[in-house]
C-alpha cells in the first residue's frame, strides 16, 4: 500500500512538473520566433533573397549565430558541449565554471544557515532581541543586492579578505532570511498542551529545546533551507559579477554580455537553474529521510 501511494505520488508530482515544462518550451519558441524574426528579414534583405517562404524564414529565426533570444535546442546545445565534450579543467567548461560558483553558494549557505539559525534562537527566547532585532533582519533584505554587493566585496578587499569568502559573505547574506524566518516559525510551533506537558515535568529552557522546540522546528528549517540554497546561488552568481570574475557562471555571463553571445548567456543561466533545482531537490531529499526518522510530516 505504501510502494502504490508513493508511484502515485510521484506521477500526480512528475506530470504536471512535466506539463508546464512543455508550455514553457512551446512559448520559448514562439518568443524566440517573433524576437529574431525582424534580424532574420534584414540578414535576406541584405543578402538580396526576397523569395523566401515561411519555413525557411522560421527556421532561419531559429538557428541564428547570435540571436536576440536563442532557442531551446540551441541552448541545450550549447550545454552539451561545454559540458560533455570539454575538459572539467577548461576555462570554456560549464562543468568547471560551475564548480566555482558551487562553491562559493554552499559556503554561503551553509554560514547562512548557522547564522540563521543561531539569530532564530535568540528571537525566540529574548523578547528584547525579538522586538529589536527581527525588524532589522527584515529591513536587511529590502536593499537590492546589487548595490550591496559591490561594498561588501570593497570593504573585504579592503581588509585582505579575497577570493572564496567575499563571494560566500554574498550568498550568507541571502540566504540567511529565510532560514531566520522558518525557524522562529518553528521554533514557535509546538502545541501549547505540549509546552505545559514539559513545564509539568519541571524541564529546564535547554531541555525544552532540544527534547521540543527544536525537533518540532525540524520541517519547518528543510522547507526554508530549500529557498535559501536557490538563494544562495543567485548570491554567489551576484557576487561574481562586480568584481569581474574570470571563473564561474557570473563571469560566463559577463563575458557573454561582452561579445554579444547570448547563446552562451543563455547556456549559463540554464546551468545556474539547474544546479539550484537539483539542490533544492537534494535539501528536500534529507529533510524528507529527518522527517520520517522522527515520525514528523513535512511543512510546504
Amino acid at each position: 500500500m505504501t510502494k502504490m501511494n508513493s508511484k502515485r505520488g510521484f506521477r500526480y508530482s512528475f506530470v504536471p512538473v512535466m506539463v508546464v515544462l512543455c508550455v514553457i518550451v512551446v512559448f520559448w519558441y514562439l518568443a524566440a520566433v517573433f524576437l529574431n524574426l525582424p534580424w532574420q528579414r534584414d540578414i535576406y534583405e541584405r543578402a538580396g533573397n526576397t523569395e523566401y517562404s515561411v519555413t525557411e524564414l522560421v527556421s532561419g529565426t531559429l538557428s541564428q549565430e547570435r540571436p536576440v533570444l536563442p532557442s531551446p535546442h540551441q541552448v541545450a546545445q550549447e550545454v552539451y558541449k561545454t559540458t560533455v565534450e570539454k575538459k572539467i579543467t577548461s576555462k570554456r567548461s560549464l562543468i568547471f565554471h560551475s564548480g566555482v560558483t558551487l562553491s562559493s553558494a554552499l559556503l554561503g549557505f551553509a554560514l547562512g544557515t548557522v547564522l540563521g539559525i543561531v539569530l532564530a534562537v535568540a528571537i525566540v527566547y529574548n523578547r528584547a532581541l525579538n522586538k529589536s532585532l527581527m525588524p532589522w533582519v527584515i529591513a536587511s533584505q529590502t536593499i537590492p543586492i546589487l548595490a550591496v554587493a559591490p561594498m561588501i566585496i570593497v570593504v573585504l578587499n579592503a581588509i585582505g579578505i579575497q577570493g572564496l569568502l567575499p563571494k560566500a559573505f554574498i550568498s550568507m547574506y541571502l540566504s540567511f532570511f529565510p532560514v531566520v524566518v522558518g525557524m522562529v516559525k518553528g521554533l514557535n510551533s509546538p502545541e501549547v498542551s505540549h509546552s505545559d506537558l514539559m513545564r509539568t515535568y519541571n524541564a529546564s529552557a535547554a531541555q525544552t529545546f532540544w527534547k521540543l522546540r527544536l525537533p518540532t522546528s525540524l520541517p519547518y528549517l528543510f522547507t526554508s533551507m530549500k529557498v535559501a540554497v536557490a538563494i544562495a546561488m543567485v548570491g554567489a552568481i551576484v557576487a561574481e559579477l562586480p568584481t569581474g570574475a574570470v571563473a564561474g557562471l557570473g563571469a560566463r555571463l559577463l563575458a557573454g554580455s561582452y561579445y554579444g553571445q547570448t547563446i552562451q548567456i543563455w547556456s549559463a543561466l540554464v546551468m545556474a537553474s539547474l544546479l539550484a533545482a537539483l539542490l533544492v531537490v537534494i535539501i528536500g531529499w534529507i529533510g524528507t529521510l529527518v522527517n520520517r526518522r522522527m515520525g514528523m510530516s513535512p511543512h510546504g
